[in-house]
């Protein structure tokens, strides 16, 4: 690929953004090499795998690779035959092992759905036991052999701590001993030459005797190691030594034991690599929106892209506007033209660096439906390039680069050239631009061109494949849109733009009076045409706004009707349920009536099997209701009813459109008649109901909510209330996770309304945090 044109879009800049989403240096280090390749098969390859990490990290956004150590220079050496590796270098071995280890166990069981991610993990490098001996003698933290790194080594490490300790109360007790008139106050054992040594004034010297190490920066103070020190310090000394000698022997013995193994740590190593080069570009997908363009052939298919945005505005905390940008089969060069910074170099540079990111194995910041070719190279003339050390001006370092492309564009090609034919007299320059961008039509390569030569817009009338393109403008606001509109030219509005910042106006006027009447016409023609594109953008706006809010009602009012159907659906299903268990419970109490039978005699009996007739009685009554599923309308007000989700008895209030409002010892409910049941209705007004077979409440202090609807939630919160307040719990924890708030707020609407709870709060973040609300009961 053109590195020039790569430098003059800073795709250098896109890799360092997409860089930063790798978790180890190696990973970053390798998204920076990455360069567009021109192989379709290739490209396509790429983009898989990066596709099938996005899914990866779809399914479990917390997964991240393991960092990855840098020990590259470690392996090369690992050639050379008795090398030793360091304890640093050889803990970093054990890093690698271990994070191949977690990749494996993390990746390969999902091999079958995740392919290309399975094959890479199955590369790695598998050696349990030799990870096992470098986790035995290595600390990971501190980068050290432990004290169990051999029985010798634990051994001389005691021995040492047992010397020095001696040595240190040894050199304490001399010290403690001085006369006052030789000790330093607050003095203390220390280490000088790697001798421990006591500070004494220097006119105690031959009172102490011993060496001296050293001494203070006012020298008033020596740093002396006693004769009694001497033997027990060259003592602890050999002691070290033996020490190197069996550290040295122990990483010998590992790295031998790494030897065999370099390749496959080599290659396990890059796996690594590959793997969070992946995880970066997935990441930076997602995170910035990036889809998956179709690669097509350009001459086939053309290009499209929707929705699209430069990579580099993305980072900005400005708001970005996309933009849509169609080249038909046919259609080889678009040419825009339009004000000073309305967005044409951004649109030129965008196009380029999507095209560098999808054949480098990134994603692009495009919308779905985007489709781009594979091409054979990339070509640019962007910004200004002199050079006063090379003798460059910029009219120069433009023809240069105008040279390069003539010289390499093809028919795969994609050149952009912006601000064509300027920085020279304007009839040359038209004469050039007209001349360059014929050729590079006539090669069917694709190319984005940007002038502001209004003589230039004639061009697409002359030669086929030529397409005039602008970027929308306000031109009552003087702003730019930056939207692009294919099919017209822009205009410059320069004498409008000159008059906003407070221009001379007799500079103005003789300025305007210099434009030919042929001129003036094509600028009033092109903005009548703005005027009236703008108004069919605003209609086609309001339609579109119409149709998406005609669809969203329709879509929510299917999705109701699916979830009442399922709903219903659901309560049937639970009423055969609950069927099923008053007959179990039924047969129970018979069978204990049996068995208690001469006990109770026959008055318990009896009394017994008329309980049995009336559960009998109610569950047909309540099963052959649940069947019937039936509708408000045929509930009225007054009339008593057994809720079957809440199995409690309430009153019928009223209906309220295809519900019905039920209240429940004080508390109103709008329920789905799916779930009442009629109850026989008293004949005397003050008759009470008797109930058959409702079970005691279960009381827990805590309720989970989670993965039920609002109205679901509501019923369940009010049965374990009944159920705690029954049981005189003083507080209930209700679970309803963070979510959309959607529960939480059921919740609190609830709690706010029902007097026997005191108080109510979100949970402290060991009880839950936001995804808590506890109740405080009366």
């Amino acid at each position: 690929m053109n590195r020039h044109a790569l430098d003059a879009l800073e795709f250098d800049r896109v890799l360092e953004i997409v860089a930063s989403y790798a978790t180890s240096e190696l990973g970053a280090e390798a998204v920076g090499d990455l360069q567009p390749v021109p192989d379709p098969q290739a490209v396509v390859a790429a983009l898989d795998e990066v596709d099938e990490m996005v899914s990866w990290l779809i399914r479990d956004e917390s997964w991240a690779p393991p960092t990855i150590p840098d020990v590259r220079g470690s392996l090369n050496r690992l050639a050379v035959e008795g090398s030793v590796w360091s304890e640093s270098e050889l803990a970093g071995a054990l890093r690698l092992l271990v994070g191949a280890h977690w990749v494996r166990r993390s990746i390969l069981p999902q091999s079958s759905q995740f392919p290309g991610l399975g094959q890479l993990a199955s590369g790695l490098l598998k050696d349990e036991r030799l990870q096992g001996r470098l986790a035995e003698a290595l600390d990971e933290e501190t980068e050290t052999l432990k004290d169990g790194a051999s029985p010798e080594l634990k051994r001389l490490r005691r021995a040492i701590r047992t010397a020095r300790s001696e040595l240190v109360q040894l050199l304490e007790g001399i010290s403690a001993g001085l006369p006052e008139r030789f000790a330093v106050p607050d003095a203390s054992v220390t280490l000088r030459g790697g001798r421990y040594c006591i500070p004494i004034r220097r006119e105690g010297r031959s009172e102490v005797g011993g060496i001296v190490h050293d001494e203070s920066a006012s020298r008033a103070t020596l740093f002396v190691e006693p004769p009694a020190a001497i033997e027990p310090m060259n003592g602890l000394r050999e002691l070290h030594l033996s020490e190197a000698r069996e550290v040295d022997r122990i990483l010998r013995e590992l790295t031998d034991a790494l030897r065999p193994r370099a390749s496959e740590l080599a290659e396990t190593l890059a796996r690594l690599v590959t793997l969070d080069s992946l995880f970066a570009r997935a990441r930076y997908a997602l995170a910035r929106g990036c889809t998956r363009p179709r690669l097509v052939r350009w001459e086939d298919e053309g290009y499209r892209v929707v929705h699209g945005r430069h990579p580099l505005l993305l980072e900005s905390p400005e708001p970005l506007v996309p933009f849509d940008l169609l080249m038909n089969p046919g259609e080889h060069t678009l040419l825009v033209t339009g004000p000073n910074a309305g967005g044409k170099t951004v649109l030129i540079k965008a196009v380029g660096l999507l095209a560098a990111m999808a054949q480098s194995g990134i994603l692009p910041p495009v919308g779905p439906g985007s489709q781009v070719p594979v091409f054979e190279g990339i070509f640019a003339d962007i910004g200004d390039e002199q050079s006063i050390d090379a003798s460059l001006s910029t009219f120069t370092a433009h023809l240069r680069n105008l040279t390069e492309i003539l010289e390499g564009a093809g028919p795969e090609s994609l050149c952009l050239i912006d601000e064509i034919g300027g920085a020279t007299d304007p009839v040359e320059g038209t004469a050039l631009a007209r001349a360059v961008l014929a050729e590079l039509a006539a090669r069917r390569c694709m190319t984005v061109a940007t002038s502001h030569l209004g003589v230039l817009n004639t061009l697409a009338s002359e030669y086929p494949g030529i397409v005039n393109a602008g970027l929308a403008f306000d031109p009552e606001r003087l702003q730019p849109l930056f939207r692009l509109v294919k099919g017209r030219p822009g205009r410059s509005y320069a004498l409008a733009i000159a008059q906003r910042v407070g221009f001379p106006r007799k500079v103005l006027e003789e300025a305007r009076a210099g434009l030919s009447q042929e001129e003036l016409d094509t600028a009033r023609l092109l903005a009548e045409l703005e005027e009236k594109e703008r108004d069919l953008d605003e209609r086609i706006d309001a339609l579109e706004r119409k149709e998406r809010e005609l669809s969203q009602r329709s879509q929510t009012q299917e999705r109701e009707a699916t979830e009442l159907a399922e709903r219903a659906r659901a309560l049937e299903r639970e009423a055969h349920q609950r069927a099923r268990e008053f007959l179990l419970e039924a047969r129970k109490q018979l069978d204990a009536a049996l068995k208690a039978d001469r006990e109770l005699g026959h008055r318990a009996r009896s009394e017994l099997e008329a309980s049995l007739r009336a559960h009998t009685e109610a569950l047909r009554v309540r099963a052959t209701e649940a069947a019937a599923l039936p509708d408000a309308a045929s509930f009225a007000a007054g009339e008593r009813v057994w809720v079957t989700s809440l199995e409690r008895e309430g009153r019928v209030v009223e209906t309220r459109g295809a519900d019905v409002v039920v209240e429940l010892g004080g508390v109103k409910l709008q329920l789905a008649p799916a779930v009442l049941v009629k109850r026989p209705q008293p004949d005397q007004p003050g008759e009470r109901l008797t109930t058959y077979g409702a079970p005691e409440l279960d009381a827990r202090a805590e309720i989970d909510l989670r993965g039920l609807v609002a109205e679901e939630a509501r019923i369940e919160l009010i049965r374990a209330l009944d159920a705690a307040v029954q049981a005189g719990l003083g507080q209930l924890r209700v679970i309803h996770g963070k979510g959309t708030g959607v529960l939480r707020e059921t919740v609190a609407d609830y709690a706010r309304g029902d007097g026997r709870i005191k108080t109510h709060r979100l949970g402290a973040p060991h009880e839950g945090g936001s995804g808590v609300t506890v109740l405080e009961l009366e």
